[in-house]
């Protein structure tokens, strides 16, 4: 009378979490969904790890052993891809196309607006004052005010302020 429930090896794979430089990755998702969680790496990088490590890209994440996740980290930070997909080109300081991946992305652009401020170019103001820097236009949007809409007033309030005047 006992039925015992046999978990499909699929199943077991698809339920585990990848970890994948410093990002945890849902083990459900294919490879090629998945890796673009990591931060760095766009659909296009993830479409030439897939190519050039030879992986489909329609296989879930979590079915992959661990060597084939140690070739994709070594891959993703040193990419051999060409100059296009890189997203750090002619870098400040070296001069060279660089592909950056999680936290030094994020320490770099920090890096990089910090600069802008202290040099007090235009982007630099606008990213101290939290404007746009790429010359969209603000009439209509970027109105923010510590959390209040700016321009934008609600009918009660308006009473309230009626009845005290009277």
């Amino acid at each position: 009378m006992e039925q015992k429930q046999e978990i499909k090896p699929t199943q077991k794979h698809e339920e585990r979490i990848i970890r994948i430089l410093s990002k945890d990755i849902e083990g459900g998702m294919t490879i090629y969904a998945g890796l673009t969680k990591v931060k760095g790496i766009s659909w296009s990088l993830s479409n030439a790890i897939c190519k050039s490590l030879k992986l489909d890209k329609k296989r879930k994440i979590g079915s992959l052993t661990d060597n084939e996740i140690k070739t994709i980290t070594e891959f993703a930070k040193n990419p051999e891809i060409p100059v296009y997909l890189h997203n750090r080109k002619k870098d400040f300081e070296t001069g060279k196309d660089k592909h950056l991946i999680g936290s030094d992305l994020e320490l770099r652009t920090e890096f990089d607006i910090k600069r802008l401020k202290k040099i007090k170019s235009y982007r630099g103001y606008r990213h101290a004052s939290g404007l746009p820097t790429r010359g969209q236009r603000t009439r209509s949007h970027f109105r923010k005010n510590k959390g209040r809409g700016v321009g934008i007033k609600k009918k009660k309030q308006v009473e309230k302020k009626e009845a005290y005047v009277k």
